[in-house]
């Protein structure tokens, strides 16, 4: 997974369509514009906390995770239960979703096919990020590719 630092430049505004897609059965919904957003200020709450990582594997494809990918992360976010975190094992980097029963915080993958991840008992553990956003192209060689 190899970290890339988010460069900012010009605002970019795309514009935003009213109405929501219907991901189910077709909706006769106008095409009206709702305004424009700024990709950046929609993505990123803190500009200079955040980081983009690519994705390599597929342990974490149940969360909709894939290999390639592009991971928004804030590292001024406290890990929560539940969140997608990118954690450091002893100096290893990968991802992961933080869970924590009964008080104690577990490391899980998000792959059905792979066995449960044993974080060994005396492991240097560092949460560095949480993860905001998963960017994937749904082309190939799209732009997240």
């Amino acid at each position: 997974m190899q970290a890339l630092r988010v460069v900012y430049g010009d605002e970019v505004y795309i514009p935003l369509i009213l109405h929501a897609l219907c991901a189910g059965f077709p909706s006769p919904a106008d095409d009206y514009i709702e305004g424009e957003i700024d990709l950046n200020r929609h993505l990123i709450a803190n500009r200079p906390a955040t980081f983009l990582f690519r994705v390599a594997g597929d342990c974490m494809r149940d969360a909709g995770i894939f290999d390639g990918d592009l991971l928004i992360v804030d590292r001024s976010l406290a890990p929560k239960h539940g969140d997608v975190v990118v954690v450091f094992v002893d100096g290893e980097r990968s991802v992961k979703r933080l869970l924590v029963e009964d008080g104690q915080p577990k490391l899980v993958f998000e792959n059905r096919d792979w066995p449960a991840y044993p974080v060994p008992l005396m492991a240097d553990v560092e949460i560095w990020g949480v993860a905001t956003c998963a960017l994937h192209a749904l082309r190939p060689n799209g732009p997240s590719r």
